[in-house]
């Protein structure tokens, strides 16, 4: 009896002491929980971007672009004088802006429409009575000391044709004095240029020219 008692409590120390060594069990203590390793919702945010920036990135939408603009150009001359000064009010009424620019051009040699010297001051005077009363406003009489003293200028032009025709005007107004010349001096003009242009402003640009006889409007191509 005494020897079944001693292997029973032998046997029982025996799988205490197991159960010591393989379930982390001591004498009086209760079962130990390993704790989860805590949440870190900064690290879950900075996998997410990682996750984001490893995928490739769809393609931004594009917006729709614009017409593209005319890239008709106009060039319109060319001026001197009453007529540059006309020509620059008729462009400004279109508020163009930085698309209207002026460029100029020199010529050696031009032609003139002009009432020969006059043999004095007054006579000069009286004779601009007369271009006044048939309609005639643009003139400048000639003050210089030399051959051409008292003469009357009516107009300055690139080509003999230009002059030709301006001076066949006044014949139709019964100015029957004047007559067209060469000038032997350099002669500036000034051509207009805008950028851009679409149908509606040349049309504006053509209905403009009509009122400047001997101006010329064409379609040149664009600086960049």
């Amino acid at each position: 009896m005494m020897r079944t008692l001693f292997w029973i409590l032998l046997l029982g120390n025996a799988i205490f002491f197991a159960m010591m060594q393989w379930g982390g069990l001591q004498i009086g203590d209760q079962p130990t929980v390993q704790a989860q390793p805590a949440l870190h919702e900064e690290k879950i945010r900075l996998l997410e971007m990682r996750q984001s920036a490893a995928t490739p990135a769809e393609p931004a939408p594009v917006a729709d672009s614009p017409t593209a603009a005319a890239t008709v150009c106009l060039e319109w001359g060319d001026f001197s004088g009453t007529d540059l000064i006309r020509a620059t009010a008729a462009l400004s009424a279109l508020q163009l802006g930085e698309r209207l620019s002026q460029r100029q051009i020199e010529y050696n040699i031009g032609y003139w429409v002009y009432i020969p010297p006059l043999k004095d001051k007054a006579t000069a005077h009286q004779k601009v009575a007369q271009l006044k009363a048939r309609g005639i406003d643009e003139y400048f009489i000639v003050t210089d000391a030399g051959p051409w003293l008292n003469a009357i200028s009516l107009g300055v032009f690139k080509t003999q044709e230009a002059a030709q025709h301006f001076l066949d005007n006044l014949r139709a107004k019964d100015v029957r004095t004047a007559q067209v010349g060469e000038r032997a001096s350099k002669l500036k003009m000034t051509l207009f240029v805008m950028n851009g242009a679409d149908a509606a402003m040349e049309a504006k640009w053509a209905a403009i020219q009509k009122d400047f006889t001997g101006s010329e409007l064409r379609k040149v191509p664009c600086a960049h």
